[in-house]
């Protein structure tokens, strides 16, 4: 039996962890234990209650205020006595997140063996995204075993010297949409009760998202002003805007947007009515790394509102474009894009180059090869 111990603490953690953990659940040769660390708290729980993921340990580390220090320290003292009680043969954490950093430094001070989920993303500018590209790249040289989406992950890692226990599996996000997407989906949020009646009306629907640390300020203000002169110049275009609750992002977005008849400035939205919004949308405007990922599978072309992308791939595959965040720039390229039919198809109909949906099947396959075992520390 192989002793498994998943962690993970943050909302998009889990939508990528959760379909791996069902498929971990599923292995008789594997036992699989869950900690979750409470990076996020809200957000995160309609994402566990949505896909029955169990939860054996709960760290339950948010406070408000809190930094980068705290959830990094807090999570390195709490954590310990979790890896003492299940002494596991391997952790698991994924992406860049505090939480996958934390964890993996800590399974290192125990001599546990740590394995990698979305491994090999990279930017290579430290401060962008902050503090994700150091959280991957450190967790990178801590793990023993990298589960990449794409080869061009591997060859990231590959670059740096780390050659051992490299494996392409694709991206697990895009297998949550066995367990999210339904065809005869009724949304739950009030919000979005009437969006199929508006387009079978021919209006056409973008989704946009905008939260970084690194687009506070006027970044921000560039990308609300871009919406509104869209919103401004076609009259058969509505936006949806799921507005994270950080009042330096509320304050802005509701001054420039909010009264606009066809921008919905909402709470944000569990990963259910996210995902199923995205598969009706024309267009996906985002600062986002996981709808680089998520809605490519659904034939939307995504404009990420970012200086760099850790997802060349998809930019290269021709399903992600980078546009920046300068307000002339986002307009430019969204207006191209609901203009031009051979553009817009261009983007729309490129393969999605993040998997086929068995990313965690492939992950719970090497995880279950016991020669691999003896082969590493």
């Amino acid at each position: 039996m192989i002793k498994v111990l998943s962690v993970f603490g943050t909302r998009p953690e889990a939508i990528k962890m959760c379909p791996l953990i069902q498929e971990l659940d599923r292995r008789e040769l594997i036992q699989n234990t869950v900690c979750l660390t409470g990076q996020h708290r809200e957000m995160l729980q309609q994402v566990i209650d949505i896909f029955g993921t169990h939860i054996d340990f709960h760290l339950d580390i948010m406070k408000t205020e809190q930094t980068l220090t705290t959830i990094t320290s807090d999570i390195l003292i709490k954590i310990e006595d979790v890896y003492k009680s299940v002494q596991p043969d391997v952790v698991l954490v994924h992406g860049d997140t505090s939480t996958s950093f934390a964890g993996a430094l800590a399974g290192f001070y125990q001599q546990i063996r740590v394995g990698h989920v979305e491994a090999g993303l990279r930017t290579y500018n430290k401060l962008s995204p902050y503090p994700e590209e150091m959280n991957r790249v450190l967790t990178s040289q801590i793990a023993s075993l990298h589960f990449c989406p794409t080869k061009l992950n591997q060859q990231n890692l590959l670059a740096e010297g780390i050659k051992n226990n490299v494996f392409i599996t694709g991206n697990t996000v895009i297998d949550a949409f066995a367990t999210t997407v339904k065809a005869d989906y009724v949304f739950k949020d009030s919000n979005l009760l009437d969006i199929r009646l508006k387009l079978a009306s021919n209006n056409k629907l973008i989704l946009v998202t905008a939260h970084r640390r690194e687009n506070l300020g006027k970044p921000l203000e560039n990308i609300c002003k871009a919406i509104r002169r869209l919103h401004d110049t076609f009259t058969d275009v509505y936006f949806i805007y799921p507005v994270h609750l950080n009042p330096k992002i509320q304050k802005p977005v509701n001054l420039i947007l909010g009264g606009l008849p066809r921008v919905r400035l909402i709470p944000p939205l569990d990963v259910e009515d996210l995902h199923n919004l995205m598969s009706l949308c024309k267009l996906v405007l985002t600062d986002s790394g996981g709808l680089q990922e998520e809605a490519p599978a659904f034939g939307v072309p995504v404009l990420v509102m970012r200086t760099e992308t850790e997802r060349p791939e998809a930019v290269e595959a021709g399903t992600v474009k980078v546009v920046g965040t300068e307000e002339n720039s986002i307009f430019q390229e969204a207006l191209s894009l609901l203009t031009d039919e051979e553009s817009y198809a261009h983007m729309s109909r490129a393969i999605n180059p993040y998997g086929d949906g068995h990313a965690s099947e492939r992950i719970a396959n090497i995880l279950e090869d016991k020669a691999l075992w003896d082969a590493i520390y």
